[in-house]
């Protein structure tokens, strides 16, 4: 009979040899790290979390982040190894979140042992990881999100929301610049509920890390306020348990826990080596470095039933009771506060608060308008009003794009006040959105704002929001070259492109005030995917809709906003969006006065189109209508696709210039004169190029 502890010790070989024999049967992967991290991780899900793997997503269980996600593998691993369950979404029945077939099969498709942390994949991934340091900067959003919750719903203390954030990380996430803003972050706000876990093995793809990374990272993370403690052997399981238990008791600060590892631990050949961060050891050292670890040379996927059944019982013994607990608690607080826990259980459903959309502006015509980045704010506060977990800010340019103080009542997010909803980011837009991910996989409501231009700086982490599907909303403004004077550093040009190509991103440039109400609409009502709202710097006039189509339409991302107002039938479309569909409706109106009739479509949002019944959209464009104009003030990539072989794009395929807007519109051609022109020749010419 063994013992306990020689169970523990057989529990992290398995980990080990399933993460040898994963990478091998699949000819690509990364054995190394996970191969040295298995003592911490395996201590981590067996005696720390807070979990329970027959409910690994209850609400206050304790997240943890693999954001060394190249070293899935082990999870993957620790996950079948626990017995952690997932729903069947066919019956409803709870079956094994990872079989011993998904390791087989890992990084091979069709399977849950995806190549890296795939959140929505099944049970047991808190957040995909994969670009380094994207994982660090997300479990600080979940740190907040907890502080919010803790704040707003449980003041009292009944302990509903007093869960933890662990990241496990490495060199390359400290070498990120993402991580030290999102560590800067956590350290202002006192995150006492989070943890990074760092191992600090010296090996980077190219070599030891020495090459290029020598800094003191327990020193820079002193200096940004985090309690940093090092465990000088990732096998010491002993000394990283009184590490985590000093972090549970810490009230003041973020840890870090500096972990020193071998990459590749056990292997005889190739241990501490460059080679073990991605490659498979290959048949004789797979021999050899299972022989050092005393398991059979000959197996695979071996894992002993005594083990399995230890570390099944153990976990699930631990995770039952502060479940049950915890539902317990969570029942006393729904009869104590029934109408706080209707509203908590409409937050974890993703459900929009009834009335939610109650006071939404409704904006008079107006010749001189202002920018849709103003009225965007106006609309902000109006929502959140009626929807208490709308939460969010802007990176350190809150009063130019009009989102701070957007609902003033709600007061500041900050370390004596976790109940604010306005956010202070400071100039970190990576950081910002990333932690708007972790906001948003937390249950809340986030939105975030920058200049469209600047917004290059979080492409990464709004790519993973589209990625794991996550309702975040980012505002973006500033959205044309008619930010002038500024010049080609703050004036977009691709951008828009960019986040048109982004899969499961939808981009919505509203023309007008009433427009970016439905755009609002249209953001909170999608909770399957992130929303850009591209909103205007300079002021656009609020359209008299008595003789166009509602800005209701909006939300069926492109439509007839006017035909040719005698009801001739039109020889030409114009296609325009945000600002300059008051452009293409004046150089409409210019035609009509020389008898040549066009229709003026409206193209918000290209990904609402898209998505909008064929029958519907060859009303807006149709085929017989092959002379198109398309007009924005960006890159004319992928407008091709509306205009067709015979249409043309007006836009910019160069960077800006530093002018006043009169002049930026007269160069680059967005003047109802410079359209209208366009579109007379393109009417006349009777060529298909």
């Amino acid at each position: 009979m063994k013992t306990p502890e020689e169970l523990d010790e057989l529990a992290i070989t398995t980990l080990r040899t399933l993460a040898i024999d994963a990478v091998e049967a699949a000819g690509s992967g990364y054995p190394g790290t996970a191969m040295a991290l298995s003592p911490v991780l395996y201590t981590i899900f067996t005696e720390h979390l807070r979990y329970d793997p027959e409910d690994p997503e209850w609400e206050n269980r304790d997240r943890f982040i693999l954001e060394v996600g190249h070293a899935s593998i082990l999870l993957h691993s620790m996950l079948h190894l626990g017995g952690v369950s997932s729903v069947d979404p066919d019956t409803g029945e709870r079956v094994p979140a990872r079989t011993l077939d998904d390791l087989r099969h890992y990084r091979q498709g069709n399977t849950a042992a995806t190549g890296h942390p795939e959140h929505g994949v099944t049970a047991g991934i808190d957040a995909s990881t994969g670009p380094l340091s994207q994982g660090l900067a997300t479990s600080v959003g979940m740190a907040m999100a907890q502080r919010w919750k803790q704040a707003t719903f449980d003041p009292e203390g009944a302990g509903l929301f007093d869960h933890e954030v662990i990241a496990l990380g490495s060199d390359g996430g400290m070498m990120e610049g993402l991580s030290y803003e999102a560590a800067s972050l956590a350290g202002h706000h006192g995150l006492s509920n989070l943890c990074w876990i760092y191992d600090r093995n010296g090996i980077s793809i190219e070599g030891s890390t020495d090459i290029a990374f020598t800094e003191d990272i327990a020193a820079r993370f002193e200096a940004l306020g985090w309690r940093v403690v090092t465990v000088d052997d990732a096998n010491d399981r002993q000394a990283l348990l009184v590490e985590l238990a000093a972090f549970r008791s810490e009230a003041e600060r973020p840890t870090l826990i500096i972990v020193h590892s071998i990459i590749g631990f056990g292997s005889p050949k190739y241990q501490g080596m460059q080679r073990m961060h991605g490659m498979p050891l290959g048949p004789e050292e797979v021999a050899a470095t299972k022989a050092h670890f005393g398991w059979p040379a000959d197996s695979s996927f071996l894992v002993p039933d005594d083990v399995a059944a230890h570390v099944q019982q153990k976990m699930a013994d631990r995770g039952n009771e502060v479940r049950t607990s915890w539902d317990n608690a969570r029942a006393e607080y729904g009869t104590r506060f029934p109408d706080r826990a209707a509203s908590l259980e409409k937050m974890e459903r993703s459900e929009l608060p009834e009335n939610w959309d109650k006071g939404l502006h409704h904006f008079e015509a107006d010749p001189e308008g202002c920018p849709t980045r103003v009225t965007g704010g106006l609309i902000i506060e109006a929502i959140g009003a009626n929807l208490p977990w709308l939460i969010g800010g802007a990176a350190d340019v809150g009063p130019q794009s009009a989102t701070f103080p957007w609902l003033p009542i709600a007061g500041s997010f900050q370390p004596a006040t976790p109940a604010g909803r306005n956010m202070h980011y400071g100039v970190r837009e990576h950081a910002m959105a990333a932690i708007s991910n972790g906001l948003a996989l937390s249950g809340l409501r986030p939105f975030d704002a920058m200049y469209l231009v600047f917004s290059d700086y979080a492409r990464g982490a709004i790519r993973q929001a589209a990625l794991m599907k996550l309702p975040v909303i980012h505002v973006l403004t500033h959205d044309s070259i008619q930010v002038g004077g500024d010049g080609p550093t703050h004036q977009p040009v691709e951008q828009l492109a960019g986040y048109r190509a982004t899969p499961n991103l939808v981009v919505i440039r509203p023309a007008d005030a009433n427009e970016v109400s439905y755009a609002w609409k249209v953001a909170l009502e999608r909770t399957t995917g992130p929303t850009v709202l591209s909103l205007s710097y300079q002021p656009i006039p609020v359209l008299d809709r008595s003789n166009l189509a509602g800005a209701e339409m909006t939300e069926r991302g492109g439509y007839v906003i006017s035909d040719p107002p005698d009801g001739a039938p039109p020889a030409g479309i114009i296609i325009a969006t945000g600002g300059e569909v008051h452009v293409a409706l004046a150089a409409q109106a210019q035609l009509a006065e020389n008898g040549i009739a066009v229709r003026v479509v409206n193209m918000t949002s290209w990904e609402l189109f898209d998505a909008q019944p064929n029958e519907y959209r060859s009303e807006v464009l149709p085929a017989a209508i092959s002379k198109r104009l398309a007009v924005e003030e960006g890159a004319t990539i992928g407008w091709h696709r509306y205009v067709g072989d015979a249409g043309k794009v007006l836009g910019v395929d160069t960077f800006g210039m530093s002018a006043p807007t009169p002049m930026m519109q007269k160069q680059f051609g967005f003047t109802p004169e410079h359209v209208a022109s366009e579109m007379v020749n393109l009417l006349s010419d009777s060529s298909e190029s």
